[in-house]
């Protein structure tokens, strides 16, 4: 059970959202653990976050629900949408100007993206390139634990 809560705190979901996804993959006749990660992994949110738009992945929840993200042209706030191979995430432009977003360019520049994110640096754009690689994703939790939880 505590390492099911600091999966969930690393990535500020609630009890049923983590039920859910555990449950899809479950359903899914790809390995357990792989199918989860790449759930909470492929968020919106955490997506932000991996490409360094947000400090925290409780920022980049706040910058999805408040609406400075597009997602294939389109407004979205829902911080929790999973990003399919072939999306586009955009920083709205009337939001580049707020401090959000102050010094992100400088930032950006130390920071590197996930291979299956390829970022634009220039015009703040990135292109969903397939699922995460299980050795990019470092989380301090060992998931078959979780999966012993749910599976009772």
């Amino acid at each position: 059970m505590a390492e099911k809560q600091k999966l969930r705190r690393i990535y500020g979901i609630g009890e049923k959202q983590l039920k859910k996804y555990f449950t899809e993959a479950m359903k899914s006749k790809k390995l357990v653990t792989e199918v989860l990660l790449n759930k909470l992994e492929t968020r919106l949110d955490n997506a932000i976050f991996r490409l360094g738009w947000a400090s925290s992945r409780a920022k980049a929840r706040q910058i999805a629900s408040h609406g400075h993200i597009l997602l294939n042209n389109k407004k979205v706030d829902i911080p929790s949408i999973i990003l399919k191979k072939g999306d586009t995430i955009a920083i709205k432009k009337s939001s580049l100007s707020k401090p959000l977003f102050k010094n992100l360019e400088t930032k950006l520049k130390k920071h590197k993206a996930p291979s299956w994110l390829s970022p634009d640096k220039n015009q703040l754009k990135t292109k969903v390139l397939g699922l995460p690689l299980r050795k990019e994703i470092e989380i301090p939790v060992d998931l078959q634990m979780i999966i012993e939880y749910y599976s009772r």
